[in-house]
């Protein structure tokens, strides 16, 4: 788990982390719906990056990010192959429905 801080959290530093990543997790520290979306993502063999975001960086994170998807998110957010995915809600509906296997395999995050 990395902290996004100082320069890191810079809009650049951001988008890079989105696109560099076949999955990518944002939420603030210690929150424990992103521990969830962590486990449920480790459970079905997919390794994500998350960020943990200090409270201070907040709305800035989720303001670059809402400028990279293009929608207003917030935490935790599911970024799969550089796109948005949703929140945890989002994901776990797409895992009870058998949706997300395929999705992560097109995203080339999982190779079952």
């Amino acid at each position: 788990m990395q902290t996004l801080s100082g320069d890191e959290k810079n809009p650049t530093r951001v988008g890079e982390l989105v696109a560099g990543n076949a999955v990518m997790v944002f939420g603030q520290r210690g929150c424990c719906m992103c521990h969830v979306a962590k486990l449920l993502l480790l459970g079905l063999g997919v390794n994500p990056t998350i960020s943990a975001v200090e409270e201070g960086d907040v709305t800035e994170v989720i303001g670059e990010l809402s400028k990279i998807s293009g929608e207003l998110v917030e935490f935790p957010v599911v970024f799969v192959g550089g796109k948005l995915f949703g929140g945890l809600e989002r994901l776990i509906s797409m895992h009870i429905t058998g949706e997300l296997v395929a999705i992560l395999k097109d995203a080339r995050a999982l190779w079952l």
